[in-house]
């Protein structure tokens, strides 16, 4: 989930779901609550700990971070020197969590397709919008913070991506890249105040909806991924791009047919192999 959630384009979420973890990761999320603060007051650590499933959200929440501060940089290297081929096996990953997603769905109704398309569209606009330039003051990134973890938690929508309309991708990953210095360390904080408030209060509403309109959400969700797939097709023409920091950023692109060569057999090949990663952890699942 934390390589997912460094890459524009790819979510958390979808790892999640794919894996089998997605519903008990917002029941954990949804269990941080008065009650566990009122246990932690009282000193009542067992109750504490029972209550707010600290174990999964601790083990969860390391591997998160430990993969955001090491795969920061290595990441950035293979989308910029390999583009094809990373964004090729991405596309398989995603394109058969969208079948795994839409497995879940109980009764695929005429109402339900009606609501897949919707996410559809939502995904397809989202992902084409052009980055706009924020401001770098502390009350912004703790709302970037806020906005962005709601969409890596779900499935199709990539919280990087979010971050990159936002303008504050660079801002947040040049601060990853060396979190000791103060100035970086500062932005990391009201970043992740940012992002615990906004996941706390947006795992409330998620099972609210997975609860009561299971069919419905997931239906949305799996369009979500769908239109989301539109940011994450390897084969891209730069329309439009801008310096930052001595690195092109680009600010809008356009999809565009592969040559025939043998680079699309490689990539071809990336993206079966992606796929059938997310086949076998959905199997690995559903039989754990």
């Amino acid at each position: 989930m934390g390589v997912a959630d460094i890459i524009p384009g790819v979510s958390g979420g979808t790892i999640a779901f794919i894996t089998g973890i997605y519903d008990q990761l917002v029941d954990a999320i949804r269990s941080v609550d008065m009650n566990g603060g009122r246990k932690l007051i009282g000193l009542d650590i067992a109750g504490f700990i029972e209550h707010v499933h600290c174990r999964f959200l601790f083990f969860l929440l390391m591997g998160i971070g430990v993969a955001i501060v090491s795969m920061a940089r290595v990441m950035n290297h293979l989308m910029t020197a390999y583009p094809v081929p990373v964004w090729s096996l991405f596309f398989g990953l995603i394109a058969a969590s969208s079948i795994v997603v839409g497995r879940k769905v109980e009764r695929f109704t005429a109402a339900n397709a009606a609501f897949c398309l919707v996410g559809l569209a939502a995904g397809f606009s989202l992902v084409g919008m052009i980055p706009v330039h924020t401001p770098e003051t502390l009350w912004f990134l703790f709302l970037c913070g806020a906005i962005a973890i709601c969409a890596m938690i779900l499935p199709g929508i990539s919280g990087a991506f979010i971050l990159l309309m936002l303008g504050k991708y660079e801002f947040v990953t040049a601060a990853l890249k060396n979190p000791f210095v103060w100035s970086n360390l500062e932005v990391i904080l009201v970043f992740l105040g940012g992002a615990c408030i906004g996941i706390v209060v947006f795992s409330r509403l998620l099972h609210y909806l997975l609860s009561r309109w299971h069919g419905a959400t997931v239906s949305v969700l799996t369009g979500l991924m769908l239109g989301a797939m539109r940011k994450v097709w390897p084969w891209k023409e730069v329309l439009e791009s801008v310096m930052v920091r001595g690195k092109e950023h680009v600010l809008r692109a356009q999809n565009v047919l592969p040559d025939l060569n043998g680079d699309l057999w490689a990539a071809l090949a990336l993206m079966a192999f992606g796929a059938a990663v997310v086949f076998f952890l959905d199997r690995v699942s559903r039989h754990s």
